[in-house]
């Protein structure tokens, strides 16, 4: 099988959920969101919106609206990433969850190819969370909390791994 650096920031991605305190730095949070930006978008709308956490006290409230983030608050930043509907292919909320999450693989790739850490944290479909998550950033009504990414440098070392399941891969029919 060929080696692919590519592949290899693919299969070595791993959920990072312990921090050092170090902080990131402006110009990596900046190559990290332009690689988001970069995603496939359904009709190239880009509906994607994001929302850097740095204060203490606002990743203090989002890791309490968040079951499993508690180590948010230990991260040095998150991020919030948010859809506007208004921006989504037809408004449609399904197209903005696509669209969304290829943004968040592509940021959590580009944590990962920068030596950084991080971990996806659920907040789309739980209404409570997208509830918190408004409130909490004072979101518009057009503005659809998907995800909050915790990031950082890794206080922990995960090994790569594969998780290839061949009786998931069908051919032409389901058998």
């Amino acid at each position: 099988m060929k080696k692919s650096p590519a592949l290899d920031y693919i299969f070595s991605r791993r959920s990072i959920r312990k921090y050092k305190p170090d902080p990131v730095e402006d110009s990596s949070l900046e190559l990290i969101l332009k690689a988001a930006m970069s995603a496939p978008s359904a009709v190239a709308k880009d509906p994607w919106r994001f929302v850097i956490i740095d204060d203490f006290e606002l990743k203090k409230k989002t890791a309490d609206a968040l079951p499993h983030g508690k180590f948010l608050v230990d991260a040095p930043v998150g991020i919030l990433v948010c859809g506007d509907l208004s921006a989504a292919h037809g408004g449609l909320e399904g197209y903005l969850i696509q669209d969304c999450s290829a943004a968040i693989e592509n940021l959590l790739l580009a944590v990962n190819s920068l030596g950084l850490g991080a971990c996806w944290l659920g907040v789309y479909p739980r209404e409570e969370r997208i509830d918190a998550m408004r409130n909490i950033f004072e979101l518009p009504k057009n503005i659809l909390p998907v995800a909050c990414i915790s990031l950082g440098y890794p206080a922990e070392e995960k090994k790569s791994r594969d998780r290839y399941n061949p009786s998931y891969v069908h051919r032409n029919h389901w058998k």
